[in-house]
């Protein structure tokens, strides 16, 4: 790895939003009472928010810029740029983030496009956002990441369907050139793109006439060819594998220590896996690991900054503070990063 910086950049602000409908799975009936404990117990995803139909995932990234902006003060001919990141845009084409800057009111001037990743994405982001903001010819931008992951997983799923909740965000960065360095470490592996997929709906496979069978893989596990199917087993093994050995590397180039860091924001992933990534990297106050995916469960993209925000904005809002953040999923992609704060901007939780 070479270590990936950014300078002249800071975080302004961070704003996120859910839908207001509360699942429980508890009540997730597909599966005896036994079973719903067991997975709560595991996975601790207690509650998600679902989407109601017609709701797109640029609804819930929408609302979040919107109030930034305004809180800020931001004068929107200021916005040079914005970056979406989702998996399960508004359409296959246009770009969300285009549609998004329109409805927003940005300038025709203003840069706007898409990248499609999805629980790495949030780090991702901050990078590639970070990077075209440094060099000062763009003063001003809006990185905007969520997804509507429930309309992807079948009911009829218990592997999928209990963890993913809806969400989008919205995060300003700025140019200044008083900002201390960012640093990353980002990775990728496409031979395990079979592990987290949705097999039918795209150019290679389409729809076809078996997209809509319902196919019993094992029991409790039935899904469509245009569902999204997951491989448990394949997906922890990848993430004890790679992920702290990623985070370790950044801290040890950017002659950093695991203990001068305030928060780890970790993709909400799972209970099971985050743990477990948590003791490979030795972290022993756990009270600086922050978790929001009880009441929200796995909301991909969003994950990280749904958590800033719900668990950790009086500090933020107030304090200096030291973070790594870290995600990890589909692609295989993954990656981390450590970031100076100053007090900035954390919106209470907005619902749709």
């Amino acid at each position: 790895m070479s270590l990936l910086t950014v300078n002249n950049v800071s975080l302004k602000g961070v704003a996120a939003c859910v839908p207001i409908n509360v699942y429980s799975n508890l009540n997730y009936s597909h599966v005896t009472q036994e079973e719903r404990e067991l997975f709560i117990k595991t996975t601790g995803i207690k509650e998600r928010r679902v989407a109601k139909e017609g709701m797109s995932t640029s609804d819930l990234c929408y609302e979040p810029a919107k109030q930034l902006i305004e809180k800020l003060n931001w004068n929107k001919e200021d916005i040079d740029i914005v970056i979406m990141i989702t998996q399960s845009p508004d359409y296959f084409i246009p770009g969300s983030a285009i549609i998004l800057q329109h409805k927003l009111g940005l300038n025709k001037s203003c840069l706007a496009f898409d990248i499609n990743l999805g629980c790495s994405g949030y780090v991702y982001g901050l990078y590639v956002l970070g990077n075209l903001l440094s060099s000062g010819q763009l003063k001003k931008g809006l990185l905007l990441a969520g997804d509507k992951s429930t309309v992807s997983a079948a009911f009829t799923d218990k592997s999928a369907y209990p963890l993913f909740g809806d969400a989008g965000s919205a995060t300003a960065l700025e140019f200044d050139e008083s900002a201390k360095t960012m640093y990353f470490n980002l990775a990728s592996d496409g031979s395990g793109k079979d592990a987290i997929n949705i097999e039918h709906g795209g150019s290679r496979n389409g729809i076809q006439k078996d997209t809509f069978d319902l196919i019993e893989i094992e029991p409790g596990i039935a899904r469509e060819k245009r569902h999204l199917k997951l491989n448990g087993i394949e997906i922890f093994n990848f993430a004890l594998r790679e992920v702290s050995p990623n985070v370790n590397e950044l801290y040890s180039k950017a002659n950093q220590t695991i203990g001068d860091t305030d928060y780890f924001v970790f993709h909400q992933a799972n209970k099971l896996i985050n743990e477990s990534v948590r003791k490979k990297l030795k972290i022993t106050d756990v009270s600086k690991v922050l978790y929001s995916l009880e009441k929200y469960g796995n909301t991909s993209s969003a994950s990280i900054p749904l958590t800033m925000i719900t668990e950790a904005s009086d500090t933020l809002t107030t304090k200096n503070s030291k973070l790594c953040l870290c995600g990890f999923g589909v692609g295989y992609s993954w990656g981390s990063a450590l970031i100076d704060t100053k007090p900035f901007i954390c919106l209470p939780l907005i619902e749709l």
